[in-house]
């Protein structure tokens, strides 16, 4: 299976170019980096971590009923420092494997540089999918796109290209969070549908259930410590890749 990789894509366009005939130059190497600045965005959401957390914030504003508090923008930027937190150690390998060396020279095949730098990222997406048992979403691209998955058991990570595994990871992704939304938005529920059978016992029927819950779900989220526990959940329901955590393991110890 044919797999598109950017940098080689540059560099046979610096090749066909009259006076790049020597291989990926400075200026390539600025169209690079403005290519990846460009795509940044993009990587972050589909990528990382950042459409679970999002998402799950999202849900438990409407969840509170707060209408536009905590207003998107926090949301948004606490979503992605949550991101940045997580995916630093999987950053930090892909830099030291792949983007340091090709960058110091050490490598200059950037096929080779390519493949080193994304095998974290794609570490870090299987590890997330096998924690989820969402397997099913890499089947249905691999079946879209031709490949037989009648054995199971006879696929390896080696055969999901990237193509494949991005949008199945995103897929596995809204999954979670989703179930994630389902748990927290149950006992806001509850709230609301005691307030609201309290006030049609009472005859208050053109008083909005909205007013008075919203005082008491408040609380309630504020007495439980809400943000810390939703916020240390979505850090611990992201699951490292062993070889992050073998890596974690061996600075905490004092090892290479």
């Amino acid at each position: 299976m044919t797999e598109l990789n950017p940098i080689t894509v540059v560099q046979g366009a610096a090749e066909a170019m009259p006076g790049f005939e020597g291989g990926v130059s400075g200026a390539m190497n600025i169209l690079i980096l403005l290519t990846v600045l460009t795509l940044a965005p993009a990587l972050l959401v589909l990528c990382t971590c950042f459409t679970r957390i999002v998402i799950v914030l999202g849900l438990l504003r409407q969840a509170m009923g707060t209408q536009g508090m905590p207003p998107s923008q926090i949301i948004i930027g606490l979503s992605m420092f949550m991101t940045f937190v997580v995916m630093t150690p999987t950053i930090s390998r892909a830099y030291e494997e792949g983007i340091r060396p090709y960058a110091e020279g050490e490598i200059v095949d950037p096929a080779v540089a390519w493949n080193l730098a994304k095998q974290p990222l794609r570490d870090f997406m299987f590890s997330q999918i096998e924690a989820a048992d969402n397997w099913s979403g890499v089947y249905m691209m691999l079946n879209y796109r031709g490949v037989d998955t009648s054995d199971p058991q006879s696929l390896r990570r080696a055969d999901v290209d990237m193509l494949t595994l991005i949008p199945a990871f995103v897929i596995s992704e809204l999954k979670i969070a989703f179930l994630m939304g389902f748990r927290i938005y149950m006992p806001f529920l509850v709230i609301d549908v005691v307030i609201a059978s309290m006030l049609i016992s009472m005859g208050m029927l053109m008083l909005p259930p909205v007013l008075i819950s919203l005082p008491f779900k408040l609380l309630l989220f504020v007495l439980v410590d809400g943000w810390q526990l939703i916020v240390g959940t979505l850090l611990n329901s992201v699951v490292q890749p062993e070889s992050v955590m073998q890596v974690a393991a061996a600075v905490m110890a004092g090892g290479p």
